[in-house]
């Protein structure tokens, strides 16, 4: 059989195509693949946040101040509105429970909130 040149350039030619078709249907994989990678990312920082929040928060209550004001003011701005902090008296000491709302990278998914406490000794 006869491979000439133009046989093995129709060849190429239809091969193009396929590769095309394949990687537009590799698309939506990379696209899902990337996103929980960010959402990971966005989850960790929250957890770390919330963190920051506790200790503030505890700080605070150890030294008789606003609570709330140091909580919301600990984290960054896009998370403040998600954050609250419960006190909690333990005679020589305070707790604090900082919750901060996971925002989500992808409309519709809920990921709930991360929770961190922090415990100081009261300043007398």
């Amino acid at each position: 059989m006869d491979v000439g040149p133009r046989h093995g350039l129709r060849f190429r030619r239809r091969d193009r195509g396929q590769v095309a078709i394949e990687y537009l249907g590799f698309i939506p994989i990379l696209l899902l693949v990337a996103l929980a990678g960010l959402q990971i990312g966005v989850v960790a920082y929250t957890a770390q946040q919330a963190g920051t929040a506790a200790r503030a928060g505890a700080r605070a209550a150890s030294l008789r101040q606003d609570v709330a004001q140091a909580c919301t003011g600990a984290v960054s701005d896009w998370l403040a509105a998600g954050t609250r902090c419960v006190t909690a008296d333990l005679g020589d000491s305070v707790e604090v429970t900082a919750t901060v709302h996971i925002p989500s990278v992808v409309f519709g998914w809920d990921f709930g909130d991360a929770r961190k406490s922090a415990t100081m000794p009261r300043d007398h």
